[in-house]
């Protein structure tokens, strides 16, 4: 599928198939950095993030007073990139694997921490963080696929499951339905249904 920006045609990122998205997760168990790698993918496949969203996330920001995942927090302005507060919604799934995954935290284990930490223990930069996405998607040989593609995936995946185009634009975080709509992943198996029914 392409994008047209000023006249030029932009590939856009793969969304992957459900095949295609079980093979990166599994791949991610025997990477190093696999759990903390698998993570940041379900972030962006089940929670919609942005790569720079996902980099900026600390522990504060998705655990409560109880130290268990919220359903729903909310990301700051400045890390945002329509530079405005926005709700994130976090399924079952997402909660558990976030819990999962700060209960094996060790020395790493506080609040101030960054959800996704870099080699080093800090945050990582949304451009490294893209790396992380290319190597993972290139360790399970998917082609054309980027850090754009689960964000792609979560909005996709909705619009096809029946949700509401005006629910879809609120936790993408667009301010118009034009750009969501360009998100959308259409199949050849969608359209060949799509005729049968005339």
């Amino acid at each position: 599928m392409f994008q047209s920006f000023g006249g030029e045609q932009m590939k856009q990122a793969k969304v992957l198939s459900s095949e295609e998205l079980k093979r990166v997760m599994a791949i991610c168990g025997a990477m190093q950095n696999g759990k903390r790698n698998r993570l940041m993918l379900m972030l962006s496949h089940y929670a919609g993030m942005r790569v720079g969203e996902i980099a900026s996330l600390k522990w504060a920001d998705v655990l409560d007073r109880d130290l268990r995942p919220k359903t729903m927090f909310y990301l700051k302005a400045e890390n945002t990139k329509a530079k405005e507060a926005r709700q994130v919604h976090l399924n079952a799934k997402l909660q558990k694997e976030l819990a999962t995954y700060w209960a094996q935290l060790d020395r790493w284990k506080k609040l101030e921490r960054p959800v996704i930490q870099s080699q080093k223990g800090g945050h990582f930069t949304p451009n490294s963080m893209v790396q992380a996405f290319a190597r993972v998607f290139d360790a399970a040989g998917i082609e054309d696929a980027s850090s754009h593609s689960g964000r792609r995936w979560f909005i996709t995946r909705m619009a096809h499951s029946g949700v509401s185009p005006k629910v879809i634009m609120e936790l993408a975080g667009h301010k118009q339905l034009t750009t969501t709509q360009r998100y959308i992943d259409v199949s050849d198996e969608q359209k060949r249904s799509a005729v049968e029914v005339l």
